[in-house]
């Protein structure tokens, strides 16, 4: 099975892949891809240019050669805020689409406490652009 969990910054989503997800799965995670990417004293969640660029390019890879094998295995795809053409794709390919929200004020607690303050403007673009009928929207998607 494809899942495609979406969800503002700090919301619980990689959380809740790793809650679910079982050896042999294959969870593709930006910020897990950024930080193996970081020197091990690098700033989790603040990563330079050239870091998000890699890492950018190697997350496509992985969702390019995953999607195949969500046939053989559970494949989960964490993206906050892809487009509706995006959302698109990953219906076609069958994806199961999971937001994970609990909340603008807990996620701005969270984001606050624990990531740069650019997290927080992230947070708050995310919250501003889902509205009810956004195919992001938690509206339209299972909840957790």
């Amino acid at each position: 099975m494809l899942y495609l969990v979406l969800g503002p910054p700090a919301s619980g989503k990689s959380t809740w892949v790793r809650e679910r997800a079982k050896p042999g799965d294959v969870t593709i995670d930006y910020d897990a891809l950024a930080n193996a990417l970081t020197p091990p004293d690098g700033k989790p969640h603040k990563h330079a240019q050239h870091i998000k660029a890699v890492t950018k390019a190697a997350r496509q890879a992985a969702i390019d050669r995953a999607l195949p094998l969500a046939h053989e295995c559970d494949v989960y795809v964490i993206h906050s805020m892809p487009s509706a053409a995006l959302i698109a794709q990953y219906r076609a390919a069958g994806a199961k689409i999971v937001t994970i929200d609990p909340g603008i004020d807990v996620v701005m607690a969270r984001c606050r406490a624990e990531r740069p303050w650019q997290m927080q403007q992230a947070a708050k673009q995310w919250y501003a652009t889902t509205p009810a009928n956004n195919p992001t929207s938690p509206a339209n998607t299972s909840r957790s």
